[in-house]
């Protein structure tokens, strides 16, 4: 396991083309998001999900899930059942299609801070099980850990094996008294990057890859020390066109027996971060059962999911945000989309 990151190259994660998580050099076409999440006009700039697209590039995809009123995943919807408004004008949709088998691009990242020592055997254990059940022959996966420093344990590949035992490798950076240990420069002390980890993943590894992407977490949720913010992470992940899936999953005992005591926040955060890139944060606990649960969620979405694409009506490159929302009806029934919630168009040149 070597160490992929040092503590200065976090601080440049956005401004350095060469950082060592990156794996491709050039980026894919649908890598193309540009400016910051959030609505411009006065809204709370971490309540929207935002991505802008190259200027080459005059085509919004929107990869998204579709439920029903008892939450089950719809698979057969056509073109006729959807629609799509940018800023509430309906859109003429391009293509709409049922990507099933459209190759999947995942990463996997595992906290592995003092927090996660109680959890992280059963975090492997299920975590391998749902790599070798969810990878085919055309996807790939890499697997991140973060703690004090963000580390590739795994690069691209398809095998589900070498990823699984990888995985296991997986070790808690705790020293004596169950504070995390290595290089902590002065200042804030440094224990969980996650926010660097979700901004580093999606910048050096997602953002040069094509098709259906998505960053899974396991975490508490809990930063402590990145020198990114989450609107960073937020805005990275959708700069890579990549869905984040968060797993809470906490030692309770850690928290003094509740996930909800005074002083956490990681629930709050992270339905932020899914939320905002179309994912999920499913809420596990140290639950076993709930964990194998949220891991077959994860591949049963992944696996119906949908794709519509059209080129704005509005073709003004003025750089404003832009809101987008799905309707789906089945038997004139209104069904539950999951897709994030908008981007930002293509800055004016200066």
């Amino acid at each position: 396991m070597s160490r992929v990151l040092s503590l200065f190259l976090i601080c440049a994660a956005f401004a350095l083309p060469a950082a060592r998580l990156r794996a491709q050099a050039a980026p894919s076409p649908d890598a193309a998001p540009q400016g910051m999440p959030g609505d411009p006009n006065g809204n709370d700039d971490t309540s929207q999900s935002v991505a802008t697209f190259r200027q080459n590039v005059n085509l919004v995809s929107l990869y998204f899930d579709v439920r029903d009123k008892k939450n089950l995943l719809i698979p057969h919807l056509t073109r006729d059942d959807c629609q799509v408004f940018e800023d509430k004008q309906a859109q003429k949709l391009k293509n709409f299609t049922a990507e099933v088998d459209q190759p999947l691009t995942l990463g996997i990242l595992l906290d592995t801070s003092g927090s996660q020592q109680n959890v992280l055997p059963l975090e492997q254990q299920t975590g391998g099980e749902f790599l070798k059940r969810i990878l085919r022959q055309k996807d790939q996966a890499f697997l991140v850990t973060f703690d004090v420093d963000v580390n590739l344990l795994s690069d691209f590949t398809s095998n589900a094996s070498a990823l699984a035992h990888d995985l296991n490798q997986a070790q808690i950076n705790v020293g004596t008294g169950g504070i995390t240990t290595g290089p902590l420069p002065t200042g804030t002390p440094r224990g969980t990057v996650l926010y660097d980890a979700v901004v580093q993943a999606a910048h050096d590894k997602l953002a040069g890859e094509t098709g259906r992407k998505a960053m899974i977490l396991l975490t508490d949720g809990e930063d402590q020390g990145s020198r990114t913010k989450l609107r960073d992470a937020i805005e990275a992940a959708q700069k890579a066109n990549s869905m984040v899936y968060v797993l809470l999953i906490a030692d309770r005992g850690f928290y003094g027996g509740g996930m909800y005591n005074i002083g956490y926040s990681g629930d709050y955060v992270m339905h932020q971060l899914a939320d905002q890139t179309g994912g999920r944060l499913i809420n596990v606990g140290n639950n076993g059962k709930k964990l194998e649960a949220a891991f077959q969620q994860i591949e049963d979405e992944l696996r119906t999911q949908y794709v519509a694409s059209y080129t704005p009506t509005n073709d003004k490159t003025d750089g404003t945000y832009r809101k987008v929302e799905i309707q789906c009806r089945q038997r004139e029934e209104a069904l539950k989309v999951q897709s994030r919630k908008g981007y930002y168009a293509i800055a004016p040149e200066d």
